[in-house]
C-alpha cells in the first residue's frame, strides 16, 4: 500500500486494476494508461507502490522515457531533465514542482490505482523554465 494520500472530505475513489504493473520487479517503474489517466506506477526496494501522474509538469513528456535511479529513487524527465523523489513526487530540480500523486495498493500480486471521482483533472501543471 503507498502512503497516505490525502483527498479531503467524500472524493469517491474508483480502483482500477493496472495489468502493466503486475509482474515489475522492485525498483523499477512502468507507466500505464489508467482510466483516461497517464500514471506512472513505482515499485520500490521495500516492496511498496506509490502512482504519480505520468507526464512531466513542465512540458508533458512521458516520465517512464526519463533516466530512473531506483537506489535515489529519483526519475529525471527526458525533455530538460526535472527531477522528482519518486517517493513523495515532490520537484529536486527544480523546487517547488509537484507530480500529482494517487493512492494505490497491492493485494496478493494484483495492483490497483485509485482514481478520484471529483470531475477535476488529477494533473499538476508548472510553467517554470
Amino acid at each position: 500500500m503507498s502512503a497516505d494520500v490525502n483527498l479531503g472530505g467524500d472524493v469517491e475513489i474508483k480502483w482500477v486494476e493496472v495489468p502493466e504493473a503486475q509482474d515489475i520487479w522492485e525498483g523499477d517503474i512502468v507507466d500505464a494508461a489508467v482510466d483516461g489517466e497517464q500514471v506512472i506506477i513505482v515499485h520500490h526496494l521495500d516492496g511498496s507502490y506509490d502512482a504519480f501522474q505520468g507526464l512531466c509538469p513542465h512540458q508533458e513528456v512521458l516520465l517512464a522515457d526519463g533516466k530512473w535511479d531506483e537506489e535515489s529513487c529519483v526519475i529525471a524527465c527526458p525533455g530538460h531533465l526535472w527531477e522528482f523523489d519518486m517517493k513523495k513526487g515532490d520537484g529536486i530540480n527544480p523546487k517547488g514542482s509537484t507530480l500529482y500523486r494517487y493512492p494505490v495498493k497491492e493485494e496478493g500480486g494484483v495492483v490497483h490505482v485509485g482514481i478520484p471521482q471529483d470531475g477535476e483533472a488529477h494533473y499538476t501543471k508548472s510553467y517554470e523554465s
